[in-house]
């Protein structure tokens, strides 16, 4: 059985390690000179993306919460992939750390060409009044208003064929009751995309977000019961969670010259459950 964590988790504490592409994915230039932040991006379908992106051809500023192996091991990928690896830890609830995660990419690299707002935070309960206030606020402060935040950061130094991918959930169309916050948050995300997709279209700045379905990370053993943790993703029709590797791909096609023309877009990778 899946040892349980505290939350975030990380990567290192997982019995059985989620495939982050380390292995498989091959890269073909198709992000070459781009510099990215990922938020969340030391783990899980961050992880995923800042490898995919680095075999691409893209420096990589990576936001995660706390120092751990996690983060470095993500650093490592990318620099073995030849490309600069940028770390800032810290807390996005902060809005003072949103505009430091940009101001340290600005310093590093002199310009954003993709942001990928895809840090989270969720928790499991069984009624409504076991979510308490404080958890409500930090749920919404990481999952949406840091969002904001960055987007309103980064969009100076942001020119046109730039990129911004939100990550929303399957849990935008399909939402499960006990994860409530999280939950409205990920329909919050969806519908962020879609406005300022109408927003910054005429600044030549699109915006797409991700709906993933059950991806194997470290979130899921640190904020889920033992008991749904056994059985995450076996309710899709492929029958099995999905990895962050196989997610990784949607990422680099929207970042990618090759979606000029995809904005306003939620790209659903869920196993094949149907988002309407």
């Amino acid at each position: 059985m899946e040892p349980q964590q505290q939350p975030p988790g990380t990567t290192e504490a997982m019995q059985t390690k989620p495939d982050h592409g380390e292995e498989s994915y091959r890269g073909s230039g198709r992000l070459a000179g781009k510099k990215v932040v990922i938020t969340g991006g030391d783990s899980g379908i961050g992880r995923a993306v800042a490898i995919a992106y680095a075999r691409e051809g893209a420096d990589v500023l990576i936001s995660y919460l706390t120092e751990d192996a996690d983060a470095r091991d993500t650093a490592e990928l990318v620099e073995e992939a030849g490309r600069k690896a940028v770390l800032v830890a810290g807390d996005l609830a902060d809005r003072a750390h949103c505009e430091a995660v940009i101001e340290k990419a600005v310093t590093e690299f002199g310009q954003i060409d993709v942001l990928v707002n895809n840090a989270a935070y969720q928790m499991t309960h069984e009624t409504v009044e076991e979510v308490s206030d404080e958890e409500w606020t930090r749920t919404f402060d990481i999952n949406i208003t840091a969002m904001f935040r960055l987007v309103k950061a980064a969009l100076p130094h942001m020119d046109a064929g730039a990129s911004i991918i939100n990550t929303s959930s399957v849990n935008y169309d399909m939402p499960k009751p006990t994860l409530l916050p999280y939950a409205t948050t990920k329909g919050a995300i969806a519908n962020f995309t879609a406005g300022l997709a109408q927003m910054l279209g005429d600044r030549g700045i699109r915006v797409n977000a991700v709906a993933p379905g059950p991806i194997w990370t470290p979130l899921i053993p640190a904020t889920m019961p033992p008991d749904q943790v056994a059985e995450f993703g076996k309710n899709t029709p492929l029958g099995r969670p999905g990895q962050p590797k196989e997610v990784a791909p949607v990422y680099v096609l929207l970042a990618s010259d090759e979606a000029a023309y995809i904005s306003g877009a939620v790209v659903p990778v869920t196993g094949g459950k149907p988002i309407l």
